[in-house]
């Protein structure tokens, strides 16, 4: 179980504007149609800005940390698609001022990340971790950094399946409003786990009504503790997901709860989790596939205690 460029010489430049002066200087009459007055009606030149990525859009790019200009090309998101741009914002000061985008350890990139958490939710109108939702923060590379570009894009993708490695799939449609509905397909519900020298090999989404073992419980709140790897880390997960389980299936949470129901508890990748991502989506397990109905509310006759 998974606690599971090149310089030239200006001179010979020089010298053709030196004469160029000398002629004018020398000049005779005007020509005809101009009033010699060479900047009356001329437009100033506009403050040069730099590409800006914009809000709501999709993308057949896979997601990137660095987001090039070249590579940016935006698609109908009634085609297939990996990314969907969800929101953009522009990093302030301080780190606008530094000489290049936020590392992942910055105070700069976690607030990023973290408005892009809530930016994520409200665009598809529930909590993203409810679903096979994964996000990330696209930002400037250093080149495009370097010449004044301060945004950053808040980047919304849909996983294959609920694991940290599922792959990121093409899709078709937008994410917008995706989660409010209750049936949505993108919503995580019941679970068939399949286990692999005791750690989770697959864990494939089944109907709640058909034959499964697992069913998402909620996502738990892992607030200051570090990222788990060794056992005693992963136990504080499991706790945690356990009052969850306790909370959603209707039973005490009490020294027997370990008796009725394993737990699978997911947090994020590392990376994310430098970014301040501390939610760690939580499941009930049981041994075998014996459960054909959602444990929501049922209380302690659907999950009895089975001592062993």
């Amino acid at each position: 179980m998974r606690h599971f460029s090149r310089r030239r010489s200006g001179w010979g430049v020089a010298v053709a504007l030196s004469v160029l002066v000398a002629s004018v200087l020398s000049g005779c009459a005007k020509p005809g149609g101009v009033d010699g007055n060479l900047t009356n009606q001329w437009a100033a030149l506009g403050v040069p800005t730099g590409f800006t990525p914009a809000a709501g859009t999709c993308h057949l790019a896979n997601f990137s940390t660095f987001g090039p200009r070249a590579s940016y090309e935006e698609v109908d998101c009634q085609t297939k698609h990996r990314t969907e741009t969800v929101h953009v914002g522009e990093y302030p000061s301080p780190a606008a001022e530094a000489p290049e985008p936020p590392a992942n350890s910055s105070a700069a990139a976690r607030a990023a990340y973290e408005t892009c958490d809530k930016k994520t939710t409200e665009y598809v109108g529930r909590p993203w971790r409810t679903g096979r939702l994964w996000i990330g923060v696209t930002q400037p590379t250093k080149a495009a950094w370097t010449g004044g570009a301060r945004w950053y894009r808040c980047e919304a993708v849909v996983s294959s399946s609920v694991e940290d490695d599922g792959g990121l799939v093409q899709r078709v449609g937008t994410l917008r409003g995706a989660l409010r509905d209750s049936t949505s397909p993108l919503l995580l519900t019941c679970y068939g786990v399949q286990l692999k020298n005791g750690e989770i090999g697959t864990m494939p989404a089944a109907p709640c009504s058909a034959a499964h073992n697992s069913e998402f419980v909620g996502v738990w709140d892992a607030g200051n503790l570090p990222y788990p790897k060794i056992q005693k880390q992963w136990d504080d997960f499991h706790k945690g997901c356990r009052g969850l389980i306790a909370s959603y299936v209707g039973v005490p949470n009490d020294a027997d709860l370990q008796y009725r129901a394993g737990v699978v508890s997911l947090p994020g990748g590392e990376d994310v989790w430098e970014l301040g991502d501390r939610g760690v989506r939580c499941y009930l397990w049981v041994d075998t596939n014996k459960l054909k109905a959602s444990l929501k509310g049922k209380g302690g006759k659907a999950l009895p205690v089975q001592y062993q």
